[in-house]
């Protein structure tokens, strides 16, 4: 069974394995600032790159990490947005 939430637990999904840095946190950024403020955000990520870079700059834009959890060779990593 996947670990990548169903949007009824967090609402909206987003799935950046195949992006690069910085494209992994531009595209995480336009997806966060669709959101309401509360909404939350499970983003699919691969490589140690984005797995530093998407959390510390969502933290820095003010959102709030719910929790980052490993799949295989992904991370899934939950943000409220704020």
């Amino acid at each position: 069974m996947s670990a990548f939430p169903s949007t009824d637990a967090v609402g909206h999904t987003l799935d950046i394995t195949g992006e690069v840095c910085p494209m992994t946190f531009v595209r995480t950024k336009l997806r966060l600032e669709r959101l309401q403020p509360g909404e939350v955000l499970a983003v699919r990520l691969r490589g140690e790159e984005p797995l530093r870079n998407v959390p510390r700059a969502a933290c820095d834009e003010g959102h709030i990490i719910l929790g980052i959890v490993a799949e295989g060779d992904d991370h899934i990593v939950t943000i409220r947005r704020s």
